[in-house]
């Protein structure tokens, strides 16, 4: 999700072009496979909409961590991208296509995912600094996973320096609730315009999500919508954390946990006790 307004800067900012531009565009020197053709029309906004086809079934992120060029995580995830079915605009969640989300933003604005988020992002919100956070063992990143420690304000990155988007972005609660606030402002903080009003209501715009695993709900550019007549959305992790933003009622609710896998309940504990409470 904060890669998503990321995004939406460097588009107001006019160093991306479109969310119509295609993916290859930024990476003129990755190789594409033989016979491989869809790549070629895969766009940003299939990425950000969950939308591009890829080669593999199920989520191949830790072939990427794991892989040659993990010292551009960018280039081994376009590998899986693409594939003989062609652009079938099907829902298909993978946490890999979003490492290539960063590896356009730092084609585009050459800047590393975390020094742009510092710069547009966290700087205007009053969130402290972030540093890229690199292991160098398989053992250091399962304990950056499951470790229950705060881990402070770092970004999980790869040996170029690019953040990745996935998971591995460390916030407090109250950072947190100051991107929701920054969302149910329509793009602004303190009075100063940090992203778009016309981003944030592209961004939130609800599409149907074909398929019975995410209960119901429907998606817009990375994040996903809890309610599309009251316009309720949230940034969502698989570890318990969550950004939920109720214009109507003008709440926004942030839950900072550390890892703990397939947590499906966070939405339903804020809306059956936070919000009464908020109201109240």
């Amino acid at each position: 999700s904060i890669i998503s307004l990321l995004i939406g800067i460097a588009l107001d900012k006019g160093q991306i072009g479109s969310v119509d531009d295609k993916v290859l565009d930024y990476f003129s020197d990755y190789k594409v496979k033989r016979g491989e053709k869809t790549i070629y029309e895969v766009t940003i906004k299939h990425l950000l909409t969950m939308r591009a086809p890829y080669k593999c079934k199920g989520d191949p992120w830790s072939k990427v961590c794991s892989s040659d060029n993990w010292t551009y995580a960018s280039l081994a995830a376009l590998d899986f991208l693409g594939g003989r079915k062609g652009i079938t605009d099907e829902f298909n969640y993978q946490t890999v296509c979003l490492h290539i989300l960063s590896g356009i933003l730092h084609r585009a604005t050459n800047m590393k995912t975390v020094d742009y988020a510092n710069k547009y992002l966290f700087e205007p919100l009053s969130i402290k600094q972030h540093t890229n956070y690199l292991v160098e063992t398989a053992e250091e990143h399962k304990q950056f996973t499951i470790g229950k420690l705060p881990k402070g304000d770092i970004w999980f990155c790869d040996t170029d320096g690019l953040g990745t988007p996935g998971y591995g972005l460390c916030m407090s609660a109250e950072d947190m609730a100051k991107i929701g606030l920054l969302c149910l402002n329509n793009g602004s903080f303190n009075d100063k315009q940090i992203v778009s009003s016309n981003w944030i209501e592209e961004m939130t715009n609800p599409r149907i999500v074909e398929s019975n695993q995410f209960r119901g709900m429907e998606y817009g550019y990375l994040w996903w919508i809890i309610n599309r007549e009251k316009n309720i959305y949230a940034a969502i992790g698989n570890s318990g954390n969550v950004i939920y933003i109720h214009p109507e009622k003008n709440i926004v609710v942030a839950v900072a946990s550390y890892f703990k896998p397939t947590i499906f309940d966070r939405v339903d504990f804020i809306q059956e006790y936070i919000e009464p409470f908020i109201n109240a």
